[in-house]
């Protein structure tokens, strides 16, 4: 069953983290910060809804990272119960789709829960003081991927963050698949 994450708590600060990379390198939300903003995406490698996405995920990353826009990703399902999203399976995704992006692995879902993430993919767009203004969907996909000729709110609404400092007052949620929970 689909899940969607609330709607944007304007100005809600970014949690601090320092994750372990498929790169190898431990990252810290500052070394992901951007000087016009910053997207702290929630994603895994078995989500029908990642997966039908992913091209247009990778794309937005790239064109938002020219805006002056620091990306990443993060993984935080229990690999445990979801071997797909091992670590050593997301250092395959990330090389296999040349991700430009780190990919970090947060296996305690201690950075998880400090965001609130609920679903996969899950967006959180910062302006440039890491205040929340965005917190929405990419597009109008769903399991299936929407038309080529959709609009991309992710990268609109980012883009408007990148000039403006504020996110767009209308959001869409995203929806996707819940966050893989580990048993308590």
């Amino acid at each position: 069953m689909p899940v969607s994450p609330p709607t944007c708590d304007f100005g809600r600060r970014a949690p601090p983290f320092a994750l372990p990379g498929t790169d190898n390198r431990t990252r810290t939300l500052d070394d992901i910060r951007g000087e016009r903003g910053t997207l702290v995406m929630f994603i895994c490698n078995h989500c029908p809804y990642v997966l039908a996405v992913l091209d247009r995920i990778l794309r937005d990353a790239r064109d938002l990272q020219a805006l002056g826009i620091g990306v990443a990703a993060i993984c935080a399902n229990d690999a445990a119960a979801y071997p797909q999203d091992s670590f050593e399976n997301m250092k395959t995704l990330a090389e296999d789709r040349a991700f430009p992006f780190p990919y970090l692995h947060d296996e305690s879902q201690e950075v998880a829960r400090a965001y609130g993430a609920a679903c996969t993919p899950d967006f959180f767009g910062f302006d440039s003081s890491l205040g929340l203004q965005y917190r929405g969907r990419l597009d109008a996909s769903g399991r299936q991927r929407a038309p080529e000729d959709t609009r991309r709110d992710l990268f609109e609404a980012m883009k408007q963050v990148a000039g403006t400092g504020r996110g767009p007052a209308d959001q869409v949620p995203s929806m996707g698949c819940s966050i893989k929970w580990k048993a308590a």
